[in-house]
């Protein structure tokens, strides 16, 4: 087979491949109207890919003038990935299926001697995931992490992580890979969730897009014309980095970040305690300021308006048509509220800000959207360019962890 007859015939199976992903059941009628590609071609894929054990006849269906034609949908678990979301505090672990379906996740606190008792506490967290949903850990042929931190592309250390002790020190991936004796793929955690909004979030449709997860830390994946940012050395959208809120100059800064030391967990609780003189922890300050404490609601204002500063400095830079709030403090009604009221007196056009659709699941939707796109690439591109298989729409993945 010539070069590009083989080129061909690969960018015809991912064509084929892609369609029954994202329609199946479907008919070889149908999948030739799709594609444009002739009955025959079809055929001939569809036996290679059933025999391949990549997808299956479901049945047969009405045809027109009473004839029936077989159906074929993909196998969901003949292949999967894993998708892992390491936090300061907790980690999610979930499979991801063939055909995109995200299945449940188990989730964990984080092992508070961090390094790499935490690669062993993934490797073992991926594992069982896979057993809970029946799935021959066999079948499983990537891993992707999300750390709340900043991935060295050459080293492969996660630096600014200060929540994971120690995992700055040795290349993850490597580590995770010799655990789990398959590919991994590391990423920054708020990458993965502004990735999981555009997939089949609040931010699906929106090209110009960022994310800001407030929570233990506060970071921002950021979109633009469809491709994730990166900065050099992965760097981009460390938003805890902005050089306000604490003084900048300090020692502090350069280690957390001038904004994170005033907005997240630690800065508001830092800050609760400093006015009323006694320790509180987050969810105890949104229930104290609900009850009218005036120390409470002074923390909570002045984080909004760090918040909107930070809106606004991203606004201005890369002109999102969406801002996400997420995280355990970003997604707080309270938070979201004040926000959108903060913003419009700080910015020269408007800004459209909305609260995440999946909550701390964001990550694991991003990291099975990477993943996915990732093995089909290996699995059915054959290296040829453009031969590649797009995820399918939000309305047609299932995604167990939604909200949670």
């Amino acid at each position: 087979m010539s070069d590009a007859s083989r080129k061909s015939r690969q960018l015809s199976l991912c064509m084929v491949m892609e369609t029954i992903v994202h329609c199946g059941p479907i008919s070889r009628a149908s999948i030739a109207k799709q594609t444009g590609l002739s009955k025959q071609t079809i055929s001939e894929i569809a036996r290679l890919l059933e025999e391949d054990g990549w997808i299956r006849e479901t049945g047969r269906t009405s045809g027109h003038v009473g004839r029936t034609a077989v159906t074929y949908e993909i196998i969901p678990n003949a292949a999967c990935i894993a998708a892992v979301d390491l936090g300061g505090t907790k980690v999610r672990a979930a499979i991801a299926d063939l055909s995109c379906n995200v299945l449940a996740e188990l989730v964990e606190p984080t092992d508070k001697r961090g390094g790499r008792h935490v690669v062993d506490q993934i490797a073992r967290m991926c594992r069982a995931v896979a057993q809970h949903n029946a799935i021959d850990f066999q079948k499983v042929r990537l891993a992707v992490v999300g750390v709340p931190g900043v991935p060295h592309p050459k080293t492969g250390h996660v630096l600014m992580a200060p929540n994971i002790p120690g995992i700055e020190t040795f290349d993850v991936a490597d580590a995770v890979k010799q655990e789990l004796e398959l590919e991994v793929i590391v990423e920054n955690d708020v990458n993965l969730a502004v990735l999981g909004e555009h997939w089949v979030g609040t931010g699906a449709g929106f090209d110009d897009l960022a994310y800001i997860a407030l929570g233990t830390g506060i970071g921002a994946g950021i979109i633009v014309n469809g491709e994730l940012v990166r900065g050099t050395a992965n760097a981009a959208g460390e938003l805890g980095f902005l050089p306000f809120g604490a003084d900048p100059f300090e020692p502090a800064s350069r280690r957390i970040g001038a904004l994170e030391r005033v907005t997240a967990t630690t800065g508001m609780q830092s800050r609760y305690r400093a006015l009323a003189g006694k320790e509180l922890d987050v969810p105890g300050i949104f229930d104290a300021a609900a009850e009218g404490d005036d120390n409470a609601l002074t923390v909570i204002d002045e984080t909004a308006r760090y918040v909107a500063r930070a809106i606004a400095a991203i606004s201005v830079i890369t002109g999102p048509g969406r801002v996400v709030l997420g995280g355990s403090i970003g997604s707080r009604v309270e938070m979201a509220d004040r926000v959108r009221d903060l913003v419009p007196q700080c910015t020269p056009r408007p800004v459209d800000i909305v609260t995440s659709a999946l909550g701390s699941a964001a990550a694991i939707a991003g990291g099975a959207a990477v993943g996915l796109g990732h093995l089909h690439a290996i699995l059915f591109s054959g290296g040829v360019p453009g031969a590649e298989i797009a995820l399918p729409p939000p309305d047609v993945v299932k995604f167990a962890g939604a909200g949670q």
